[in-house]
Order: C-alpha cells, then structure tokens, then sequence
C-alpha cells in the first residue's frame, strides 16, 4: 500500500470524492445563463476548466496520500475532506442555483480551506505542500472569478 511515499488506498478515496465533486460539475453546466453573463475579460476559456480540474484532482488526491501515514495525518485528511465538500457544494450553488452571491460565499470557504490545507500539507511534506499550490492558485483565480461576475451582475444575481 506504501510505495515511495504514498498510499494507494488513500489517493483512490480521494480520487473518488473528486469524481463526485466532477460529477456535481458535470450535472449543473453552465449553459445559456452563464454565457449570458456579464464577465471579466480574463476569465479562461471554456475549454480549460475540465483539463485543469483533471490535472488538479490527481494532484490533490497525490497530495493526500502523500500525508495519510504522517503523525497528524487524520488532521490532514480532515482538513482534505473540508475543502472538497466546499468544491463539490459551489457547482450546485452558482450554477444549479444561480446564486451567485451565496455561491461567493461559498468560493470564500472554499478558498480559505485549501489555504489552510496547502500550508498545512505544505509544514508535513513539501511534496503534498507543492503539488496543493497549483489548486490554491486556480481557486483564488475561482474566488476572484465568482466576485467579478457578482459584481458585474449584481442586479440578476
């Protein structure tokens, strides 16, 4: 189960929980309302959101197996599961609710969880610490992302 570092049965847990997660992505689209929207001009191009999320949940998943068999690795998993229940919840809130303003809220949590996650992956295992970093730097292009569309549609959000 332990090879170089990792545990295998933790990375295909967590692996799962970030297919259900793309699955909350996939079953709430974004579609007609969101192309409505008003949106900053650099929000990235469609087609990067399922080939960054591919890469960011292997990634992740890495990462927790990385730290599983540490001293405080139920903390670390703790803190793991925190931040992909916020990932998996703020699909459902912008995009099948269309509320833009609680979905933020949302982001919000979600981004303060995967900095607290990434520093503290980062003190157990650099290695867990560096692979979380591409998924903090993506979320607060997210979080940044969900203010600019509240803000431009703050009468229809």
């Amino acid at each position: 189960m332990d090879v170089e570092g990792m545990n295998w049965f933790v990375f295909g847990a967590c692996l799962s929980a970030c297919a259900a997660a793309a699955v909350s992505g996939m079953l709430f689209k974004p579609g007609a309302w969101y192309a409505g929207l008003s949106k900053p001009w650099w929000t990235p191009s469609n087609w990067m959101f399922p080939v960054v999320w591919a890469v960011l949940y292997v990634t992740m998943s890495v990462a927790a197996a990385r730290v599983a068999a540490l001293p405080d690795g139920a903390v670390l998993l703790a803190l793991w599961a925190t931040q992909i229940a916020f990932n998996t919840l703020w699909s459902g809130v912008f995009f099948g609710l269309r509320d833009i303003r609680t979905a933020l809220i949302v982001m919000a949590v979600l981004w303060l969880s995967v900095m607290v996650t990434t520093a503290f992956f980062w003190q157990a295992d650099v290695i867990a610490g560096a692979l979380f970093s591409g998924y903090l730097s993506w979320i607060t292009v997210a979080l940044a992302l969900n203010f600019s569309v509240r803000s431009q549609n703050a009468r229809t959000a």
